[in-house]
């Protein structure tokens, strides 16, 4: 079995409104103008290279912004430009929210089981409803369309609709898996949180999370509910990929994830003996400079060879503690063989960096076959995004560009020809 890393598009709507409180990232960039065009390419160049790493690559493309129809649901009558035009002069922030390119964070899109892990034997998604943020509640109607295209196999896939808005889900952010290698029945780490003392909400409910392990088809032996820690959300790790991650027998994590760490070290070791726990100490490595840099919001992946190598973002090189830490680990004689620098300045100003933009998918060689091929890349198809991206995406958007009905129409235009490109018809995702 594969693993494949569906990332999300970097929509040409890019912009720092700064929607999304207790991200601090985020928030400390609202206002600053942004560059869809450069944030777009580093995306596609991130997919490229792990392509070129040996690895297996999938693509979930844009959602439709600004988000006219939402508007008009909401009382904003005429057409599309009309509805937009109202709502820039009523309200500004209310535009900003569906002028939100959010979803090119496909972490979010949904919590994947693989099939080894299920009780039917089918890989089962279950997608997110976002509802903690209202840029982001809007978005799961096009990703269970999106999944249900490329997963639409019934004999190897099940799509499962978004829990209740009162039950907050933020999907696989908030969800980590063990196992002895890929295609092994695995353990599943779901992580939950409460509010903090900053008041920063905590966007992944329990009872949600609780839902997804039943709906998948989990033995309870094989799953874990885990409190996030309240001084990690507290510090802006706003999801718990900011802080932990996990891939086949390694948990990679800060000292100070998990409300109670060991509970969660003695499940993992009771469950699958031979996990290796990268643990960084708070001493060497603050909270703080984690969340800046995004070390724990790396990839790790397992290479062709068998080896791991984690995927970070240039922000760790740019953090002394965090990249000496690194080349220590580095030096050791542990798991993680090898770091891999990625520039993803665009996307990581607005609260995200390698880990936020990919959803995992473990496939076994029948199932990767039945996957809609218009959803997976090859350095030729990385070719053509690239140079569509270049004539298509805005160069910059400024905070007031959000009014303007040009950018709108360039907005369509853009993923017009993005889907055209990609063979998918008007309306089909």
């Amino acid at each position: 079995m594969r693993e494949i890393n569906f990332d999300g598009l970097v929509g040409p709507s890019h912009n720092y409104a700064g929607l999304s409180f207790g991200n601090l990232a985020a928030t400390s960039n609202a206002g600053s103008v942004s560059a869809p065009r450069a944030a777009a390419l580093q995306g596609i160049a991130k997919m490229r290279r792990m392509l070129d790493l040996g690895l297996s690559q999938g693509l979930l493309v844009p959602h439709d912004r600004p988000a006219a129809a939402w508007l008009r649901e909401l009382g904003f009558p005429g057409d599309d430009d009309a509805v937009l035009a109202a709502a820039w002069a009523q309200d500004p922030i209310l535009l900003g929210n569906v002028c939100s390119a959010s979803a090119m964070w496909a972490a979010n899109a949904a919590t994947v089981s693989p099939a080894p892990d299920s009780g039917d034997g089918r890989c089962h998604l279950s997608v997110a409803n976002l509802s903690t943020m209202l840029h982001r509640s809007i978005e799961h109607p096009q990703i269970a369309r999106q999944l249900r295209l490329a997963f639409g196999d019934a004999a190897h896939f099940t799509v499962h609709d978004a829990l209740p808005a009162a039950l907050g889900d933020e999907g696989a952010a908030n969800h980590m898996r063990l196992t002895r290698q890929h295609g092994a029945r695995g353990i599943e780490l779901f992580v939950y949180g409460e509010r903090s003392a900053a008041g920063f909400p905590a966007r992944q409910n329990r009872t949600a999370s609780a839902a997804v392990v039943r709906r998948h088809g989990l033995d309870p032996a094989d799953v874990l509910l885990v409190q996030q820690s309240v001084a990690a959300i507290a510090a802006g790790a706003f999801h718990n990929d900011v802080v932990a991650v996990a891939n086949e027998t390694v948990l990679f994590a800060h000292e100070q994830a998990f409300e109670d760490p060991a509970a969660v070290l003695a499940f993992i070791r009771a469950r699958l003996p031979e996990a290796v726990i990268v643990e960084v100490p708070a001493a060497r490595v603050s909270l703080e400079a984690a969340i800046k840099s995004y070390l724990f919001n790396s990839q790790l992946v397992t290479l062709p060879d068998g080896t791991m190598a984690l995927i970070v973002p240039s922000e760790c090189q740019e953090t002394p503690e965090v990249w000496a830490w690194l080349q220590e680990l580095l030096a050791g004689n542990g798991p993680i063989r090898r770091v891999e620098v990625l520039t993803l300045r665009e996307s990581m100003r607005n609260g995200g960096g390698p880990a936020c933009l990919r959803l995992r998918v473990v496939v076994d060689e029948a199932a990767h076959a039945a996957i809609d091929p218009r959803f997976l890349l090859d350095p030729a198809r990385c070719d053509l995004l690239a140079a569509l991206v270049e004539r298509h995406w805005p160069e910059t958007i400024a905070p007031a560009d959000l009014g303007n009905p040009a950018l709108w129409q360039q907005c369509r235009t853009a993923r017009a020809a993005l889907l055209d490109t990609l063979g998918f018809a008007p309306g089909e995702v």
